[in-house]
């Protein structure tokens, strides 16, 4: 089988190459183009991206998340795009005619390219084209041939991101979800109701967007693809110069063939285009000179910057203007309704002319009040017509059937009663017009201002989205560094490598390095650090950020989807997807709320109905001009419509949006509303040392022989040993091992180069250096080796250890050579946050790798009396599992690679200071800044967080426990108290309002610690 796929890619290669001879000399763009600004020579171009490649300022800041981004691998050309491989395992393969007779099945469908069966292996490789057949009717073609098909294995998963339209409550988000879940080839889907967006992972060679969206709206609702998660660098173009479908298609051959690219999106009638790509192998500005160089001859394109309006804010503010277009439309209406019925027939003699009898017993009175209702009813009532069809469709219920039921009994008893006046000369009755109008318009208030309320849910979103600036100064410098050019262009044709000029007052508009200059930035926006920083040659700055007092260069490290601004705002969005296990409460009651209030308002009506007949209740309870049967059909449509199943699904989903966007704007990143309810449980914090409770810079204070080795060659040995070391204390050690090198004499020229590098984690290094065997690390990996300690070197390691300093040391060829003294300062912040948390009856763990001595030193000073020293990567794991155990709800905060298995272990996983980005993933929680006092924000936002939803269901249920009785009538006896239909719709209307309101509040949250920042320590030391 490895065989036949090396084939395979051989025969596609062959292909490929074919392909793009045909226009091979006319894509090379890049070196003629007079975008290629930012760059130092045209030359070295492909060069430069090749060594980014390498360089880890390629990776991004913030990592995408499990769960949030799914990258499926994308094609490098066209062939590979139209052309897919899929694998099967299949059962009853007994001999080479069974693999003979699948094949030759398969050949013979429409679309499969290529067929290889093993027979030892019992599977099958098949290529085809999924544009003509799918994976799943070639699973149905093996099975029909008589072998079973035992597993139909993963294929490459895609997400995407859904806006859905027509969400009222948890009932209509679970709908949709199991839409979505029952179409064939979707894995996973997540719905957000306060959000109004899903998130869909599914396999691509089995189902697309079209049947997602699809799947939606015929649940009853509307859906936009807003983007797909593999696309996550995309460009919109604006294409001038097309005059025939011919051009189109040649742009689209140009832009499909350069490097980079995976999808091209073509749009024939408003000549845009949309380029997914590569932003390591390619960028936008390559992309506009692709299409330029596209045009031949007479043909000349040109392609410029094409801005979509954001979909989100202008769907938002398009839902805003349509429920008040409606509320005034229905007031319109309603008012003039409410007027002919409750206020003139009380102004004698001006509301005489309502009871002039047009026929028989019909008034001009109830003859305008049907008139000026029925619009209102079936035109703009006609939204809950429509959610009720869908939804009982669907075998569920919301609030629509609630709103349509009560307004439709009000409506049609009303015409029952015109009908009876207009044929009978002797009936009395009263009509319920004005119930069924002001129902609704009190309801379309209602939505009103709960959609203008929700939308402020995400302002802290979208105030992170805004900090990007529009445009940026891209500069060129010849070998010299002297600027050659400098002009200024959209943000988004910035390039990797690019070289941007920031001057003071400007937003740094990408993530990148400072290759000039020197000044501050305030991070503020982006971390929640109120100093601005200072910022030379090499250090790293965020975009959105704001450059102070001094003009600095800065070379593009970052761009798009990849900068840290991006990430956390995906981030935000994934955990505003999340639901919370609280949630579990609203969507068990909302399966069957509505159904129960049905119930509840039949047997109201009966009752009342009964009493009335039976005349078990006095007359003159009656209202005037009401009877029996009236008085018991108003009890029942007041509870139709006062029960509000919307604020219970609205509790939890609007307080974990504010919270995570609050969180953001101050550093710190919520995975959602599991990490949430998680993190207000916490009674126990586990702290890392290194990096967590100490600065992270570690600094050589000392260094001393053991041996007969020379300083140069102790050095020059420790040097080599560590130098592909990135733990913190190695790069410590050989910068203090460099300077302390030149001392003695001039240094090689060339590194001695390390064999057998190998790791020891929580220990140190080893290698050979030549021929001599060189470690470096603490006693434990002296010990493990071997290697003999004698009492002169332990003598300096307690020395060293009892002054919080670590011991650092170097053995050559089985004997003790000499030993660093590195020192880590405390945080300035770390004693007072763990005094505050002892306060919040938490208690505090330090765990660690560094030795006992160390460990207890730091754990003093800062005031945590639980230690645990000595510890690897595992035994910190276990160390919390066993925690857990003694029924501890254990938090963990860490910022390394070796604190990933602790994280994930936790309750509750803390990657402080933006970590690496395996502790990002593995947290959930990530502190952008490195200041112990976030995990204080942290865990008092998730407190104030989960009061604020347990507040949220104590008012939505208890409203609908108290509100429900009173509209039946259980007060009625005790002094006529009663709530009219339209009353009820505007008290279910207010409690919407309400919940969101009450969790807006979150926003004006504050930290509960503020710590005064210490001065920057200086890492800088002389060697002795």
């Amino acid at each position: 089988m490895v065989g036949h796929e090396g084939q395979w890619r051989e025969d596609q290669s062959l292909s490929k190459g074919l392909h793009l001879t045909m226009w091979g000399d006319d894509v090379d763009f890049r070196n003629s183009s007079h975008w290629n600004y930012g760059l130092r020579s045209r030359e070295p171009w492909n060069k430069e991206m090749e060594i980014n490649g390498k360089d880890e300022l390629k990776l991004p800041l913030l990592q995408p998340l499990n769960g949030v981004v799914v990258t499926a691998s994308q094609p490098s050309t066209i062939i590979d795009k139209k052309i897919k491989t899929v694998m099967f395992k299949i059962g009853n393969i007994a001999c080479a005619s069974c693999a003979t007779s699948i094949e030759s099945v398969l050949l013979e469908l429409n679309g499969v390219e290529s067929v290889m069966v093993s027979v030892l292996q019992g599977q099958a490789a098949v290529k085809y084209i999924p544009e003509l057949i799918t994976a799943k009717a070639i699973k149905e073609a093996i099975e029909d041939a008589g072998f079973p098909v035992d597993e139909l294995p993963e294929q490459e998963i895609a997400v995407c991101r859904l806006r859905i339209k027509g969400m009222a409550c948890t009932s209509c988000s679970e709908s949709v979800e199991h839409a979505l879940s029952l179409v064939d080839g979707v894995k996973k889907a997540v719905v957000g109701l306060a959000l109004e967006e899903a998130k869909v992972h599914f396999d691509p060679s089995i189902t697309d967007f079209n049947h997602i969206v699809e799947a939606v709206e015929d649940a009853g609702f509307g859906a936009d693809v807003i983007n797909s998660g593999n696309d996550v660098n995309k460009v919109h173009l604006k294409l001038e110069g097309i005059s025939s479908e011919e051009d189109i298609n040649i742009i689209q051959s140009y832009l499909e063939s350069v490097e980079g690219v995976n999808d091209v999106e073509m749009d024939l009638a408003e000549n845009k285009v949309t380029v997914s790509y590569d932003p390591d192998l390619t960028g936008p500005r390559s992309l506009i000179c692709c299409i330029e160089k596209a045009g031949q001859g007479s043909n000349f394109y040109h392609a410029t910057l094409y801005c979509p309006p954001r979909q989100r804010e202008t769907e938002r503010q398009q839902e805003i203007w349509m429920y008040r277009n409606q509320f005034i439309w229905s007031c319109l209406f309603s008012i003039p309704v409410f007027i002919f019925a409750m206020v003139l027939p009380m102004l004698h003699p001006y509301g005489n002319w309502l009871d002039f009898k047009v026929q028989n017993m019909l008034t001009v009175g109830m003859l305008l009040r049907w008139i000026f209702c029925t619009p209102v009813q079936f035109i703009i009532g006609r939204r809950f017509y429509v959610g009720s069809y869908h939804a009982l469709r669907r075998r569920s219920a919301n609030m629509d059937v609630l709103v349509a039921l009560g307004t439709n009994a009000a409506y049609f008893y009303s015409v029952y009663i015109v009908i009876k006046a207009l044929t009978t000369d002797m009936f009395e009755g009263n009509d319920f017009f004005e119930t069924s109008a002001m129902l609704i318009s009190f309801i379309l208030l209602g939505k009103y201002l709960e959609v203008v309320a929700k939308g402020k849910t995400s302002d802290a979103l979208a105030k992170l989205t805004d900090l990007a600036p529009d445009t940026a100064h891209l500069i060129a410098l010849d070998d010299e560094d002297n600027v050659i050019s400098d002009m200024e262009i959209s943000t988004q044709l910035i390039q990797r490598n690019d070289i941007l000029k920031i001057v003071p007052g400007e937003k740094v508009p990408v993530d990148g390095i400072v290759v000039n200059g020197q000044s501050h930035v305030n991070e503020s926006m982006i971390t929640g650090e109120a100093r601005p920083i200072a910022k030379k040659p090499g250090d790293k700055v965020i975009g959105g950020t704001v450059n102070e007092n001094g003009c600095i260069l800065v070379k593009a490290t970052h761009v798009g989807s990849e900068t840290a601004l991006s990430q956390i705002v995906q981030l935000v969005e994934a955990a505003q997807l999340a639901r919370a296990p609280v949630q579990k409460l609203a969507d068990q009651i909302s399966r069957f709320f509505v159904p129960t209030v049905v119930v509840v308002a039949f047997i109201t009506w009966v009752a009342w109905f009964t009493l009335g007949e039976l005349s078990i209740y006095p007359k003159h309870w009656l209202p005037k001009g009401m009877d029996g049967f009236e008085l018991a059909l108003q009890f029942a449509i007041s509870v139709l419509v006062v029960a509000c199943p919307c604020a219970l699904g609205l509790a939890t989903p609007t307080a974990v949006m504010v919270a995570t966007g609050k969180g953001a704007s101050l550093g710190v990143l919520i995975k959602g509303g599991n990490a949430l309810e998680k993190a207000h449980k916490v009674k126990t914090i586990v702290f890392d040392k290194t990096g967590t409770l100490t600065v992270g810079k570690p600094v050589v204070v000392s260094a001393v022989l053991f041996s007969s080795f020379s300083m140069e060659e102790f050095c020059d040995m420790t040097t080599a040993a560590e130098a592909n070391s990135e733990h913190p204390i190695a790069k410590a050690v050989v910068e203090y091992a460099k300077r302390l090198r030149q001392k003695f004499g001039p240094q090689t020229e060339q590194m001695t180069d390390i064999k057998e590098f190998e790791v020891h984690p929580g220990a140190g290094v080893s290698g050979k250096v030549g021929e001599k065997l060189v470690l470096v690390g603490n006693k434990r990996l002296m010990q493990d080796s071997n290697v003999p300690v004698g009492p002169e070197v332990e003598n300096h390691i307690s020395e060293t250890e009892n002054l919080a300093r670590t011991c650092v040391l170097v053995a050559i060829d089985g004997k003790v050579a000499g030993a660093f003294a590195v020192t880590d300062p405390v945080k300035p912040e770390a004693g007072r946050v763990i005094s505050f948390l002892h306060s919040m009856d938490i208690s505090t763990i330090m765990m660690t790798g560094d030795n006992w001595a160390t460990a207890t030193a730091i754990a003093k000073e800062v005031g945590i009396k639980e230690v645990y020293a000595e510890k690897d990567p595992l035994g910190k794991a276990e160390k919390i599992k066993n925690l857990q155990m003694k029924g501890m709800t254990v938090a963990m905060v860490g910022d390394g690679i070796n604190d990933s298995p602790a994280l994930v272990a936790a309750d509750v996983g803390m990657a402080i200071g933006a970590g690496t980005d395996v502790a990002i993933e593995a947290a959930d929680i990530v502190l952008i800044k490195s200041n112990l006092e976030d995990v204080i924000t942290a865990l008092d936002l998730s407190r104030k967080t989960m009061s604020r939803i347990r507040l949220n269901y104590v008012w939505a249920l208890g409203y609908n426990v108290l509100a429900m009785p009173v509209a039946a009538g259980i007060l009625f006896p005790l002094d006529r108290i009663r709530i009219p239909p339209w009353l009820a719709g505007a008290c279910m209307a207010a409690s919407s309002v309400s919940v969101v309101c009450s969790s807006l509040l979150l926003q004006s949250y504050k930290k509960p610690l503020h710590v005064e920042d210490a001065r920057d320590v200086s890492h800088n030391s002389n060697p002795k």
